[in-house]
């Protein structure tokens, strides 16, 4: 297998959908094409008839890809990767009548997978978080975020960011952390919630300093945190020039997205409570709405987000798995493509940008990671598809991933590591 990194090499026989509209196509699908890669950009791309003589002559190795078709990777934006243990019992409570808020109430939901993550070894942590990244490569992801927030102490919160940097530099693939310390009260904190965020004040500094932090997120909630105390958080993240993320409006509206606008936040995510008021604000500053339809599906949620409303207001629109153990065990944006499609009504060319330009929107990333262009990192997915909608029409099951390649190196061959 060619390591094609340091040489340029010319992807042919492609059918390539830059999800770039034209005047015919809003896929932006180009038939009978081909990519030129050099390093690690995109040297050209387009229909292989028309390849520059140029660029034809210098060619060191070609590649035949029968046709496949060649898109964008995928960007995962939000994930909690780094834990231990499950939540099958509690899934079982809430099929027998309990609902989510009872059993955090009682003393599971996350306090019971930050006892568990407390208590695994490094080892334990990574390798378990190393599976599930290389899970959601083999589905064409390759950029990641992902979130702590189950240590809940600064030295478990620490160990969990440095998991994710790890796992960057492991795999190869982009990972943006962000620090979920204010993400539910630990049983040390009973009834100090108000100490707990002082906690969660001082950390991040000092997380910070230590290059472990991308971005700062908290759990606005009415089992989480109020917005006068995710204010707080916010206020420390402004004060060190780090951009905010906000699980807002889930289960309830608490006004997370008003707060969020106010602090230029990069993104909102769950968003089924979201107010008219939350939306104005998301779209005076230019926040993403990420949306979590496996979520919805997996605690059986009934009120929708509002995506009309959001689309009239030119929110963009991003899309995630969420993976993690109480509320989204799922590792397919596959899957999550087909639910956006048939629970929330979305496009499937708006699902492809939830997962594509618009989630690299919600990771602050967009000039780096947003699409097939010349001059863009020569960062994509090989498919064995006739059409990118065919992905959203699959209910998960076999990938049909033929490569992801990052900055010009294979990672995934027919969907297994390189």
């Amino acid at each position: 297998m060619p390591d094609m990194s340091d040489r340029t090499s010319l992807w042919r026989n492609a059918k390539i959908a830059t999800l770039q509209p034209s005047a015919d196509d809003p896929w932006g699908i180009v038939d009978h094409a081909c990519v030129a890669i050099r390093g690690e950009r995109i040297e050209w791309l387009g229909k292989l008839d028309v390849l520059p003589t140029s660029i034809r002559s210098n060619v060191s190795h070609e590649l035949d890809l029968s046709g496949a078709l060649v898109t964008p990777a995928l960007i995962d934006c939000h994930t909690h990767l780094v834990y231990a243990g499950d939540r099958a019992r509690e899934f079982e409570l809430r099929l027998n009548g309990a609902t989510y808020e009872e059993i955090a109430r009682a003393g599971g939901g996350i306090r019971s997978t930050v006892a568990a993550t407390r208590a695994a070894s490094d080892k334990q942590l990574f390798d378990l978080a190393l599976s599930r990244a290389q899970a959601l490569m083999s589905e064409g992801v390759a950029a990641i975020e992902i979130k702590s927030g189950y240590g809940l102490t600064e030295h478990d919160e620490a160990r969990s960011l440095e998991m994710a940097r790890r796992i960057g530099r492991t795999l190869g693939i982009d990972v943006r952390t962000t620090f979920l310390g204010a993400h539910a009260l630990p049983p040390e904190f009973t009834n100090r919630q108000d100490d707990y965020v002082d906690a969660v004040c001082e950390w991040l500094p000092r997380l910070h300093a230590r290059g472990l932090v991308d971005a700062v997120d908290a759990f606005c909630e009415n089992i989480g945190f109020t917005a006068a105390q995710t204010r707080r958080v916010f206020e420390v993240a402004k004060q060190l020039g780090l951009p905010v993320k906000l699980h807002a409006e889930q289960l309830s509206d608490q006004g997370g997205a008003q707060l969020a606008g106010e602090f230029g936040a990069l993104s909102c995510d769950h968003l089924e409570y979201l107010s008219d008021e939350g939306i104005t604000a998301m779209a005076k500053a230019g926040t993403v709405a990420v949306m979590l339809p496996a979520a919805f599906y997996f605690l059986r949620e009934k009120q929708l987000p509002p995506i009309q409303k959001l689309r009239d207001a030119g929110v963009p629109l991003a899309l995630a798995t969420d993976h993690n153990p109480g509320s989204s065990p799922t590792l397919s944006p596959m899957l999550v493509m087909n639910m956006a499609c048939t629970l929330f009504r979305m496009t499937p060319l708006e699902a492809w940008r939830g997962f594509t330009t618009n989630a690299a929107k919600a990771l602050g990333i967009a000039e780096d990671a947003s699409g097939l262009r010349i001059g863009a990192p020569s960062t994509f997915a090989v498919w064995d598809l006739e059409h990118p909608r065919e992905l959203c029409y699959r209910i998960g099951g076999a990938s049909p991933l033929k490569r992801l390649v990052i900055r010009g190196e294979i990672k995934m061959d027919d969907g297994v590591g390189a």
